[in-house]
């Protein structure tokens, strides 16, 4: 089923190929639900937004729309999306933590260091830093449960009742009535969301699968058909996962744990999804991790950090780029908004890009986004 053989593979190296992956991405079960409870935006808005964007994606993924899509973002802006929402996770870790603070005058200053969360929070940054440092695999997650014990044992953590729960879902969500979303996009005005979330899933998918894809040592005539493939299973789990209340599911780079431990089939995920299952019946402890922010802090801000890295790909030497590109990367964690970010770097390019007389290179689509964005910013 698997064609273990035809891969150069056995069972013992896919079953530690995906418990590898597993506690690489552990981490994000942890802190997943702490981002989106302080998103500010009510959920049912939100998972609507994630549906409509699986749709739309899934849809564009039996055609050749996506690439054309792609394609018509210039690099530098990629570049730049990813890099402010690095920004902007990281900048969540922070101010979560402590260590960043409000400020009336500055918006924001330093925290208070004598705090015994931001001291935590610190230990946790230092000890994953230093872990990733020495290539430890699930390093963010040992991180986390070293900081997890010295929170339990200085009262910082408490488990509440219980340990395991059955898994349910709470009211309200989307699988309630997945016919109400696109209803509700256009009464709440959620146009620039779904946009935003529909570049950050191609544009990340296909980064996230590229880079997996090579060092998997899978590049061949085929890649393309398995490609579209990959895109179709990402957004069927978009689209899923919304119906029953997460975030958009894609690709992610903690997947080359698992290719670095011997993954090479389907059945590394298997394990994957085996194991996560299980994790479901231990939400309580879940929550009470996710609650105390000085052991999801650390995880967020060297995952923004991570992230942040795309910027040096950004082509600073040409001013019609750089400037956009910047309002992007800038723009994302100063509004606390993806949308609004992209929105800013997206009506300035074409622009400039006119004005330097190089017009016809935009592509005609960005010219359309640019329109999208300036009716989203202004009506």
């Amino acid at each position: 089923m698997f064609q273990l053989q035809k891969y150069n593979t056995s069972v013992k190296q896919e079953l530690l190929a995906g418990i590898t992956t597993f506690f690489t991405f552990a981490y994000i079960l942890v802190i997943n639900p702490k981002i989106l409870s302080d998103a500010g935006v009510p959920f049912d808005q939100a998972f609507t937004a994630v549906f409509v964007t699986g749709i739309i994606f899934l849809l564009l993924s039996f055609t050749s729309f996506r690439q054309k899509l792609i394609i018509a973002i210039p690099d530098s802006l990629k570049h730049a999306i990813a890099g402010g929402i690095g920004l902007f996770i990281a900048f969540i870790g922070l101010r979560l933590s402590g260590i960043i603070v409000d400020h009336p005058s500055n918006l924001v200053t330093i925290g208070d260091f004598h705090s015994p969360a931001v001291i935590l929070t610190l230990i946790g940054l230092i000890l994953a830093a230093v872990l990733m440092v020495l290539r430890v695999s699930g390093a963010l997650f040992i991180s986390m449960i070293v900081t997890g014990i010295i929170a339990f044992f200085t009262g910082q953590l408490k488990f509440e009742d219980k340990i395991v729960a059955m898994p349910h879902l709470p009211e309200g969500i989307i699988v309630s009535n997945p016919i109400n979303a696109f209803s509700d996009v256009i009464e709440y005005g959620l146009y620039g969301v779904v946009f935003s979330f529909l570049l950050v899933l191609l544009f990340d998918t296909t980064g996230a699968l590229l880079g997996l894809i090579k060092q998997a040592g899978l590049i061949t005539d085929n890649t393309e058909k398995r490609f579209g493939k990959a895109f179709i299973a990402d957004a069927i789990g978009g689209t899923t996962g919304s119906i029953f209340g997460t975030s958009p599911t894609a690709a992610t780079i903690e997947s080359s744990a698992g290719i670095a431990a011997g993954g090479k089939t389907g059945l590394t995920g298997i394990v994957v999804v085996g194991l996560t299952i299980i994790t479901a019946f231990f939400s309580p402890v879940i929550a009470s991790l996710s609650s105390v922010a000085a052991i999801t802090a650390p995880s967020l801000i060297i995952v923004g950090s991570l992230m942040a890295q795309s910027i040096r790909d950004i082509n600073w030497n040409e001013f019609e780029d750089a400037l956009p590109a910047f309002l992007i990367f800038v723009g994302i964690p100063l509004t606390s908004s993806i949308a609004n970010g992209i929105a800013i770097g997206f009506l300035v390019y074409p622009v400039l890009k006119i004005v330097k007389g190089k017009g016809m290179e935009v592509h005609p689509l960005l010219y359309l986004f640019t329109i999208l964005f300036g009716c989203h910013l202004f009506l």
